[in-house]
Order: C-alpha cells, then structure tokens, then sequence
C-alpha cells in the first residue's frame, strides 16, 4: 500500500465585498450609456458582480503525491486541459488548452491535481506568460523532479473582440525546467508529445 502525502493548496482570501461590486457594475455600465430600466438588464449588475467573483474564486484542492516505487522516469503529460482565465489588461477573458508534463524524480503526482494547479493559477486576472511560469515553479517546488515542461495555447478575447479583431488568432506560452530545459533531446520529446513542435 502506497502512503500518500498532501498539500493544500488555497487561493489568497482578499476581503470581498459583493454588494459594492453589485454598486459598482451598475455604476461602470451607466457610465457607458447603457440603461438598466429594462426587465432584462436589471439584474445585470449583480449576474456580473457574481460572474467575475466566481472566474476569480478556485476551489482549494489537495495536491496528492505518492512514492514512485516503480521508478518511472520517462514523461508523465496530461494534454488539452481546458483553461479560462482573465486578461488583466482589459478584464477580457482568454480561454485555451494547458499540456503540462513532467519527467518524476521520488514523488508522483495524481493525474487530475495538473488540471487543478492550471485552474487555481488562472483563476485571477492573469497575464498568460506569468500563468504558464507559475504553474511549472509551482509544480518544481512540490514534486522532486527532474524537468517540468507546461504549455499554453489561448485564445484571448482582447485581441479577437477588440483592438485588431484577430478572430482565430492563438497566443502559445511555454515553460520548461531542469531537463526539459537544458536536455535538447527531451526537450523535443515534450514538445512533440504535447503536439506542440513546430
């Protein structure tokens, strides 16, 4: 039987005031000309407090590794895991895929905390090359690796919406440590297993 050891890991709790958010929706669609008197604008200020409230809110998980008994040091990738987030320069949203990998050392990491360490970073108004950064250092500091290699495709509503109108355009980050980063040969092995190389 495996013994298994867990890290909480919890977003920062800023106090939050919804119903200033509420006062301040109402108050930031006024100031561009848009009237609330109809029946299905009324409510629009508070839908919109609680929407952004829930896109900056992850939910805490466990991050749950367990001995690699078996030795396995070949890559571990979980590709095209969804991702939303928020462009903090516009308050835009960008949604895309995260492949995230890793080349295990002592620990192994369960399969679904990946996805729930790319949800918790995202879920905060974000710039996508610090989002791809702090995934991989965050995922470093806890797993005694030997390379961690994260990947982002996204599509940001900042540049298709406004701006140049850019429709179907992508925005592609990527991170690579330890191995992955200095080992050229593993290097095109992530890459080329995340369908990622160019």
């Amino acid at each position: 039987m495996h013994s298994s050891a867990a890290l909480q890991l919890v977003h920062e709790s800023p106090h939050r005031d919804p119903a200033a958010a509420e006062v301040a929706a109402a108050a930031f669609l006024r100031a561009l000309g848009i009237s609330l008197d109809s029946d299905s604008l009324a409510d629009t200020p508070a839908r919109m407090a609680r929407g952004y409230a829930e896109l900056f809110t992850p939910p805490p998980f466990d991050l749950t590794t367990f001995p690699n008994d078996e030795g396995y040091d070949e890559l571990v990738i979980s590709r095209n895991l969804p991702l939303r987030s928020v462009c903090e320069h516009h308050m835009l949203s960008f949604v895309g895929i995260a492949h995230i990998g890793y080349l295990p050392g002592e620990r192994i990491i369960g399969l679904s905390k990946l996805a729930r360490v790319a949800e918790h970073f995202a879920c905060r108004p974000q710039r996508q090359e610090r989002l791809t950064k702090q995934i991989a250092d965050w995922l470093a500091e806890q797993l005694a690796h030997r390379g961690v290699g994260v990947v982002i495709e996204a599509e940001h509503s900042c540049t298709t919406l406004r701006g140049v109108h850019a429709a179907g355009s992508a925005t592609i980050t990527s991170a690579l440590l330890g191995v992955l980063r200095e080992d050229p040969r593993s290097r095109q092995e992530f890459f080329a297993l995340t369908g990622t190389n160019a």
